[in-house]
């Protein structure tokens, strides 16, 4: 490579993952997001990247599954030679100690990148995420108007299908899945000096701290802690980091202050694009609202039956009775949507991530293939990677926001029906209730 990156990101899932691409390039770092870790020949086709991703699969995984992927992973990022590496997760830590266990990512991180500590930044204040000594917040719906909630609380989270949040102080939930020990950096020492910050920061170190987590309410606090990671980043290779998006957000904010990057000029609306597309698996009140508006605004509806596609292998004649359909709406100039449990937020019993993900992403694919659609959304975080990896995608690029945290991109999928499409992927928290009415017409939402 011509230059060296100044990240590379692991995401634990697509939606989450697409979220950090959107908030690289708005800070003007020309990042594309891949599905598997590049190879120079693939990287040599996307010449002048700031920085990439990778969209995993983790965050579905228990943890022995994890490791497997994540040492090979972590090794070839690190040869890739960035400045950071991230290990990116949701913002709101949607994990356990058997299931997408950050605590075995942070582990693993430790292994492959030596270092000083660990950085942990989960609040994303753009996203309506925050985090006051050591507890997390979230608003309901990223870019809503919904109520903030601490995370044990909150309406969605703490009734999520697989990772229910039942603790909000993140030191105490990722000690559940790890020993490494967590220190804290506070409200009342993020907004001091960069010299004060980096004096706490060596205490904690000193004091045994292995990983420490960072509060932030406010954006603009998030430069005086993009400033102290990136201090101890280079010394002895890239500085492995976890945490949302807010990772993105601290380090962009410091780039473009100190003139490594320029921010990204205003993004060309991208029009209406009918009919449109729309795959979900998620189980989220906020996706649910959202299919409920699109049934009552002129969209078709097919509601996948859980127990046809089981096992993540399903013929195309098996996946025929939602296909056929879907095909003769699109043709017809109509709109579609194909989810799951018909929004009631509740997931089919034994239905995996892997099994649903791959039947959408098959569903979605062979649709494309039909009509020529020029537009797709995706809904759900768990299955969101599965069904990437089933419409062919290599990777995307970002061409323009919408809500925060999950912006249009333009697919690269060699071979797939996919290839240059418009892609969006939204996870179940993003929205207000007629998103996919905005996706649709291709406007952006009010302010």
């Amino acid at each position: 490579m011509s230059k060296q990156l100044l990240l590379a990101y692991y995401g634990d899932d697509f939606t989450g993952s697409t979220d950090a691409l959107e908030f690289l390039s708005r800070a003007g770092a020309r990042t594309a997001l891949f599905i598997e870790p590049p190879t120079p020949a693939q990287l040599a086709a996307y010449p002048g990247l700031d920085a990439i991703g990778v969209a995993g699969l983790t965050r579905a995984m228990a943890p022995e599954a994890m490791q497997a992927v994540l040492e090979p992973a972590f090794a070839q990022l690190r040869a890739l030679g960035p400045r950071h590496v991230h290990y990116k997760v949701c913002s709101t830590f949607d994990s356990s100690s058997t299931i997408g266990s950050i605590g075995r990512a942070v582990e693993v991180g430790r292994q492959v990148f030596p270092g000083v500590f660990v950085p942990l930044l989960v609040a994303a204040p753009p996203l309506g995420r925050y985090c006051a000594f050591g507890n997390l917040f979230a608003r309901l719906g990223i870019g809503s108007n919904g109520g903030i909630f601490r995370l044990d609380r909150h309406p969605s989270m703490s009734r999520h299908p697989t990772t229910p949040a039942d603790e909000s102080d993140l030191r105490r939930h990722l000690a559940r899945q790890t020993h490494v020990q967590t220190g804290l950096l506070d409200l009342l020492h993020i907004s001091r000096p960069l010299a004060e910050i980096q004096e706490a920061i060596a205490a904690q170190v000193q004091a045994g701290a292995e990983v420490i987590l960072f509060d932030a309410l406010y954006e603009e606090q998030l430069l005086g802690i993009g400033a102290a990671i990136d201090g101890y980043a280079g010394a002895s290779g890239p500085l492995f980091s976890v945490g949302s998006s807010g990772v993105e957000m601290a380090l962009g904010q410091l780039w473009q202050q100190n003139g490594t990057l320029k921010a990204a000029s205003d993004w060309p609306a991208p029009g209406r694009a009918a009919p449109l597309l729309v795959v979900s698996g998620s189980c989220s009140p906020v996706t649910a609202g959202q299919v409920a508006w699109a049934q009552a605004n002129g969209f078709a509806e097919l509601v996948l039956d859980a127990a046809r596609p089981a096992g993540g292998n399903a013929s195309p004649d098996s996946l025929a009775a939602w296909q056929q359909p879907a095909v003769a709406y699109l043709l017809e100039g109509r709109s579609v949507i194909v989810h799951t449990n018909g929004g009631t937020g509740s997931p089919a019993p034994g239905l995996s991530a892997e099994a649903l993900g791959t039947a959408l992403g098959r569903i979605a694919r062979e649709a494309v293939r039909q009509t020529g659609v020029r537009r797709v959304v995706v809904a759900g975080g768990d299955t969101s990677s599965y069904a990437a990896r089933a419409m062919g995608i290599e990777a995307v690029e970002m061409i323009a926001p919408f809500y925060p945290g999950a912006p249009l991109c333009r697919a690269s999928a060699p071979g797939s029906p996919l290839h240059g499409l418009e892609v969006n992927f939204k996870g179940g928290q993003v929205g207000a209730p007629e998103y996919f009415g905005v996706l649709l017409e291709g406007r952006m939402p009010a302010g």
